[in-house]
């Protein structure tokens, strides 16, 4: 099991079988966020070695999802896997998800979820997880699409919002669940968008209809993520659009959720043949069929992104 000691040997197998992103830069600070600030729980972790050396990792993270009918559905999300490049092809990171699902299985966990790559989604599928679906994305075009910034830009928020709002919780209401939905409580607001150690978060909009949205470049291009709404969709998604300047603004929303209709109507479009993820899963015990389908889910970027 995974040790509280093991950190940084843990960091530095990521860093040399992963490599490292501007957003996720591979810090102590993030590691404790991620797996034990998680409000839903301490990550379940396993790690592989060879003569004392940690050469294998394997980390599910706790998270809790409430049902249509108000059920809370305890679950983990396959997330931070490595296996040190000298060991690779041994069947390392197979046997240790393999013995994280058992551990999983036996802490009552319903299901595993997770939004693996095109490379590694074929292993994921031969150890019995199931496609959900593609999630595509929704883009907002702006004239800023045309003019490249460089990856490495460091101009202020203020570039990309109009009077930009730090990122609180409070006052974030979500509303009921119409499929599987994260559990939304303050304390999971709070660590999600105030507590990141690498993104900044900004909360604009009133009461009534909020957004929270982040600041990125992308391939160059200045971009506003739109991680969640609140309150009325159609109020939300005004004040998102209504937030942006000299940036195109890109979000994805469940495909029957309130907040992706409100938003096509402010002028965002589905990117034809663009996917921006793809969800898959693997049910611990039995779990109804809808579940294996998007139309059972009800998810915002904020559920996937930068976790």
């Amino acid at each position: 099991m995974l040790d509280d000691g093991d950190t940084d040997e843990v960091l530095e197998l990521m860093r040399l079988s992963l490599g490292e992103s501007r957003l996720l830069e591979r810090t102590t600070e993030l590691f404790r966020w991620k797996h034990i600030e998680n409000p839903f729980g301490r990550s379940i972790g396993l790690v592989a070695e060879d003569g004392g050396q940690i050469v294998g990792l394997r980390t599910f993270m706790r998270w809790d999802l409430v049902t249509s009918g108000g059920e809370t559905l305890r679950c983990a999300r396959a997330v931070d896997t490595a296996t040190h490049p000298d060991h690779q092809g041994k069947g390392i990171f197979r046997r240790l998800t393999e013995e994280a699902v058992e551990v999983a299985r036996g802490d009552g966990i319903a299901m595993i979820f997770n939004t693996p790559n095109e490379k590694s989604k074929p292993g994921y599928l031969k150890m019995g997880w199931r496609e959900v679906g593609e999630i595509g994305a929704l883009v907002r075009p702006s004239a800023s699409m045309l003019t490249r910034v460089g990856e490495d830009a460091t101009e202020s928020p203020e570039v990309f919002l109009h009077d930009p709002a730090p990122a609180s919780a409070a006052g974030l209401v979500d509303r009921a669940p119409l499929g599987l939905r994260t559990r939304r409580t303050a304390e999971y607001l709070t660590w999600r968008f105030s507590a990141h150690p690498t993104a900044r978060y900004f909360i604009v909009g009133q009461a009534d209809g909020r957004a929270v949205l982040r600041p990125n470049v992308r391939r160059g291009r200045r971009e506003l993520v739109v991680a969640d709404l609140f309150g009325e969709p159609t109020l939300a998604a005004r004040a998102a659009t209504a937030s942006a300047r000299r940036a195109y603004l890109a979000s994805w929303f469940s495909r029957n959720s309130p907040e992706r209709r409100a938003l096509l109507r402010r002028g965002f479009a589905p990117v034809p043949g663009l996917a921006a993820l793809t969800l898959v899963m693997r049910p611990l015990r039995d779990l109804p069929e809808s579940y294996q389908s998007l139309e059972g889910w009800d998810t915002a970027v904020s559920d996937f992104e930068l976790l």
